[in-house]
């Protein structure tokens, strides 16, 4: 068994944080003998949806399915499904995932600007990207920072738009004490290795909507109805129980999470808000270091950060290259990465989309040219936080 967080580097971008719970629930499933959807699943969806104050969640294999599974039921709503064509607002700086569900159901995908500071969408700009063919926003809280979601929610609610709150980087972060993905129509939340619970690989979509739930439960799997209540918002009612648990109603995928994925999740919920607050520790000591640091621009927290990691803009002012710093990180055994995906309209991949954007996306495409990150997670980051403000300083 191992309790420590093992790292490569000095400092690596993530480092496993499982400790004898997780290995003894891989255990209890090994010895259960079930090993595909069952009740560990079951129980981490409802222990979940408890811990976010949701009325329902669906635990999926990644958070990508999630984003792809929120968007696909929106499609298949009984009133007012969206349909091809429709517009979604969504911000420059998100992944990968979070775009490609709307092009893959053959939504517009309209793009705003981030805010230079906290790096989340700039909600000031929503209503010039708002148009006649606009149907729903779909928002990122930007690695642990939350996004303005009241008034993400509030525009919504102006303008009878759907919410899809891809909260996969912020994970117990709150705004006024509402955790994040409590504002969407849909949330979903990432279980991957490097975030702030890890289950291998896994996934969740939270809804306090009956029908959504239901739907993305029968999207999960194939698309038929065995795991939907005999009365439910998505079938009409059938006798024959012969055919009822083979019964496809919608075209749904194998989206369907591990019981050993489940099990690890529900220890990592246990721990997860002692994990947050030494994030939040952490955070401070970084904040601490490089706040007055104007060569730098950190993110600005907006409500309660749940930290993920720790972004730095290089100004242009400084006269550094980001090249150089990154040097000086390699050279002290220090990982980094882009921060999140960087701006959509960059990528390759934009091209294949129907996509406009309200602006040049000044500050998306700072982001992309001049930001980084480096790692937090939950143990004591302050001898590599100082040591990374310590070498920095010499440049």
């Amino acid at each position: 068994m191992r309790d420590k967080l093992v790292n490569e580097k000095f400092w690596e971008i993530s480092a496993n944080n499982w400790g004898t719970a997780e290995y003894a629930a891989l255990q209890r499933v090994i010895d259960s003998d079930r090993f595909t959807m069952g009740p560990e699943t079951k129980a981490f969806e409802s222990e979940f949806a408890d811990y976010c104050g949701r009325k329902h969640a669906i635990m999926v294999n990644s958070g990508s399915s999630a984003n792809l599974l929120s968007v696909a039921a929106l499609t298949h709503k009984s009133l007012k499904p969206l349909n091809s064509g429709d517009e979604i607002i969504v911000p420059a700086v998100g992944w990968a995932t979070t775009y490609h569900p709307l092009h893959q159901y053959g939504l517009s995908i309209r793009v705003v600007d981030c805010d230079p500071e906290t790096l989340n969408m700039d909600v000031n700009q929503l209503e010039t990207a708002l148009t006649p063919n606009t149907r729903g926003l779909m928002s990122v809280s930007i690695l642990g920072n939350p996004c303005d979601l009241e008034r993400m929610r509030q525009f919504c609610d102006t303008h009878d738009l759907y919410f899809i709150e891809d909260n996969c980087e912020s994970l117990d972060a709150e705004i006024r004490g509402v955790k994040t993905g409590c504002f969407g129509d849909l949330a979903t939340a990432s279980f991957f290795f490097s975030h702030h619970i890890s289950t291998m690989e896994g996934g969740m979509i939270t809804t306090n909507d009956d029908e959504l739930a239901q739907i993305c439960r029968s999207l999960r799997a194939h698309g038929w109805t065995r795991d939907l209540p005999s009365s439910n918002l998505v079938s009409e009612p059938n006798t024959d129980d012969f055919f009822e648990a083979y019964r496809f109603v919608l075209p749904g995928y194998n989206l369907r999470p591990l019981e050993l994925s489940a099990a690890v999740g529900r220890e990592q919920l246990k721990r997860l808000p002692e994990m947050t607050k030494t994030r939040r520790k952490n955070m401070k000591v970084f904040q601490d270091c490089f706040s007055s640091d104007n060569r730098f621009r950190i993110q600005k927290e907006h409500g309660k950060s749940s930290s993920f990691c720790f972004t730095m803009i290089v100004e242009e002012s400084s006269g550094l290259d980001r090249r150089e710093v990154l040097k000086v990180l390699d050279d002290a055994d220090i990982g980094y990465r882009i921060i999140t995906g960087g701006c959509v309209t960059r990528h390759d991949v934009a091209a294949k989309y129907q996509i406009s954007a309200i602006n040049d996306l000044p500050y998306a495409n700072e982001v992309h040219d001049r930001g980084f990150f480096v790692g937090n997670y939950p143990m004591n980051l302050s001898e590599k936080i100082l040591k990374l403000y310590s070498i920095l300083s010499r440049l």
